[in-house]
Parts: structure tokens; sequence; C-alpha cells
């Protein structure tokens, strides 16, 4: 499996999450994580787990 780097990763969600017209808290409620685990990972600062 090809892994992206986390600044991928977080440019990919932000583009996602504007795309569905949603806040950051409204997909950290989806995916059942912090409004501040979405932020980190938009920054590209905090890695995801491989689910």
């Amino acid at each position: 499996m090809k892994q992206i780097s986390n600044e991928k990763f977080g440019q990919f969600l932000v583009e996602l999450r504007k795309e569905k017209e949603m806040t950051q808290k409204e997909l950290a409620e989806k995916l059942f994580v912090s409004d501040k685990t979405v932020s980190k990972w938009e920054c590209g600062v905090s890695q995801t787990k491989g689910y």
C-alpha cells in the first residue's frame, strides 16, 4: 500500500470537507473524533492510524 505525506492527506481532507460543505466539528462528529483532531490532520501535524 502506498503512503502519502501528512501534508497531502491534510490538503485532501480540507478539499473534501469543503466540497461537502462541512465544518471541522461536523466532520469530527461523523468520525467520532474531536474537532481538534480534524484540525491537526488538516494541518499535517498528526498522522492518521491506518484503519
